[in-house]
């Protein structure tokens, strides 16, 4: 790290299970998931400017400049902290979109903590979840950075430590609205609640996986081919599905007799963030 830039990675998460408990009057879902890190993700390259300008440099087709949660979590922080300096930001993409991994969440998150870090903020986690949760309700986890439970709409984190397996991912060529997931009428909006306990031990399902096999057929294509050779499940509200093996040769065998129908990746589960194990390594 030179003085004045800083490259961060912004990791892809997983949601291990995903239960939808009710709707609450604002609209928003109530809702218990289980998040855990990707060792795979974007990363993004900040130099600080002294004129106060937050410019990105990498254009994301049908997303407008300032619509970005790059640019929104970086003017956020600025016009809360009163901070008078401003950042260069460039972004290597290789998280999908609409794809359920949290790319947008991830990106805002590593924005935050890096300027943070650049403009000498000395903002602590609290501080800056809090500011991440008005983004998206998965920013704060990708600022705490450890494997969580999660209860509200996302945004109460308890710590946790499930295993740490590798991972196939597969990517239909999809990207799945959120808005339109959470807002289809035969979405199951009534799950009980479960404990933590039960939760790590495996119990535990995606509500949202048969409204958007029932959607998309190509998630629900994808979710019977991985099905063969594991437990396949949707992540998020999709498009991208995943499952566990007990080493990288044996997800990497799987994938590559799925490669000429699907694009994919493999990854290693991790329970703390490469975002925040590079930080713990430069500061």
């Amino acid at each position: 790290m030179s003085a004045g830039r800083l490259t961060l990675p912004a990791p892809a998460k997983l949601n291990l299970m995903l239960h939808i408990l009710g709707r609450r009057a604002d609209g928003y879902h109530e809702l218990q998931t289980l998040f855990q890190f990707l060792d795979y993700g974007d990363e993004l390259d900040f130099a600080l400017r002294a004129d106060g300008q937050v410019q990105l440099h990498t254009p994301i087709d049908g997303v407008p400049h300032d619509s970005n949660l790059i640019v929104k979590a970086a003017r956020k922080l600025q016009a809360l902290s009163g901070s008078s300096l401003g950042a260069d930001i460039w972004l290597k993409k290789v998280l999908p979109m609409g794809g359920g991994i949290g790319g947008g969440s991830s990106d805002a998150a590593t924005t935050l903590l890096a300027l943070n870090h650049l403009w000498q903020l000395g903002w602590d986690a609290d501080r800056l979840a809090q500011l991440g949760l008005t983004l998206g309700a998965d920013v704060p986890v990708f600022v705490r950075g450890h494997a969580a439970f999660a209860e509200g709409i996302g945004e109460k984190l308890t710590a946790v430590e499930p295993a740490e397996p590798w991972y196939l991912l597969l990517v239909p060529q999809v990207s799945v609205s959120t808005v339109e997931i959470f807002n289809d009428p035969l979405l199951t909006r009534d799950t009980p609640a479960i404990k933590v306990r039960p939760v790590l031990e495996g119990n535990g399902r995606n509500d949202c996986q048969p409204v958007v096999e029932r959607r998309y057929p190509e998630v629900r294509n994808a979710l019977n081919l991985l099905g063969k050779f594991t437990d396949a499940r949707l992540t998020g509200t999709g498009s991208c599905v995943f499952g566990a093996f007990p080493s990288k040769a044996e997800a990497d065998r799987v994938s590559h007799l799925l490669a000429e129908t699907l694009t994919g990746f493999v990854a290693k589960g991790s329970n703390i963030s490469m975002l925040h194990r590079k930080l713990q390594s430069l500061f």
